[in-house]
C-alpha cells in the first residue's frame, strides 16, 4: 500500500493506473529476486552456520547470544526450507498440469 501511494504519475486515470501497475510489477520482481530466487544458497549458508554453532556447543557451553543465534538460525532454516518445499511443490504441480 505504501509503495502504491509513493508512485507519482501524471495523466488521465487509465494511464496513471497502467503506469502504477507497471511500477508495482517491477517492484514485485525485485522483491522476488531478493527473497526467493537464491533460496537454496541461503539454506546452505544457514546449514553451515548451524553446524558451526552445533560443533562449538559440543566443545564448550554456548553463551546467551550464541544460544539466541542458534535458535534464530534454526528457525530461519526451518521457515526457508518450508518455503522452498512449497515452491518446489507448486512448480512440479504446474509442470504436471
Amino acid at each position: 500500500r505504501d509503495k502504491w501511494k509513493s508512485f507519482q504519475v501524471d495523466g488521465w486515470g487509465g494511464y496513471v493506473l497502467k503506469e502504477k501497475f507497471k511500477m508495482i510489477k517491477a517492484a514485485l520482481k525485485e522483491w522476488h529476486t531478493a527473497h526467493v530466487q537464491n533460496l537454496p544458497s541461503r539454506i546452505e549458508t544457514l546449514k553451515v552456520k548451524l553446524s558451526t554453532l552445533d560443533e562449538k556447543g559440543e566443545e564448550e557451553d554456548l553463551s546467551e547470544e550464541e544460544l539466541a543465534e542458534l535458535h534464530g538460525v534454526s528457525f530461519d532454516l526451518h521457515s526457508l526450507s518450508r518455503l522452498h518445499a512449497s515452491i518446489s511443490w507448486q512448480q512440479s504441480r504446474a509442470l504436471w498440469l
